[in-house]
């Protein structure tokens, strides 16, 4: 998906781009954007559930301001991965690694949803920020979505390599691309530049939270 957030004073809110299931046990993978004062760069804020339990949350700061143009935003999840991307950059990497013992989100499909909600209770520096309703209306702009998938059938069987979306004809196969993210990893050089990202941009990792350190941090951490 291609977003374009929303600009100036948009502290307090949130614009949301993510994957969900339902019910108590959910699985869920996020992209949310926290609003900040004018000047003040936006937080992008991921996360993923898995039967119902989240709380994997990493946060960075962009390379660019992304209330001036469009930039894609992308989700690979496929059986071994749950890849995070930024104009194809990767930003993120959730394995699989269910053979030692953690959930990982494969056997709920999970449906699109997008919102832009108030959340200035804790979206913009703690919650410390409230919303400014006087730069009411906030707007933010989605275009060119696409998804190749394996889509549930009325008969309740999947059916992949379907592409749909607004960049595709409803129904149709995609092109070699939609066979290839089933099995698709990070090589060695996009390895690299989600180290990158992650070393200059990323401002809150759950898995080095002193807080959650004391507390006990899942599993995954010291893997």
């Amino acid at each position: 998906m291609q977003l374009k957030l929303v600009p100036g004073n948009s502290a307090g809110t949130v614009t949301a781009y993510y994957l969900s299931s339902q019910g108590p046990t959910h699985d869920e993978i996020d992209f949310e954007f926290l609003g900040n004062v004018t000047g003040e760069p936006y937080t992008l804020h991921t996360n993923v559930f898995t039967q119902g339990q989240g709380q994997r949350e990493q946060q960075f700061h962009l390379w660019f301001d992304p209330t001036n143009d469009f930039h894609t935003y992308s989700i690979l999840w496929n059986p071994k991965h749950i890849i995070f991307m930024v104009d194809d950059m990767p930003i993120r990497d959730f394995k699989n690694l269910e053979g030692k013992g953690i959930a990982f989100p494969k056997n709920q499909p999970m449906r699109l949803y997008s919102s832009l909600w108030n959340a200035d209770d804790w979206a913009t520096q703690g919650g410390r920020v409230k919303t400014d309703w006087s730069h009411a209306p906030f707007s933010a702009s989605y275009r060119g979505f696409k998804a190749d998938a394996c889509v549930v059938t009325a008969g309740g069987q999947p059916r992949c390599g379907a592409s749909v979306g607004t960049d595709a004809a409803p129904g149709t196969g995609s092109s070699a691309t939609s066979g290839e993210w089933y099995n698709q990893e990070l090589d060695l050089t996009r390895q690299q530049r989600m180290r990158w990202v992650q070393s200059n941009y990323m401002i809150y990792n759950y898995c080095t939270d002193p807080k959650r350190v004391a507390m006990g941090v899942p599993a995954e951490c010291s893997m």
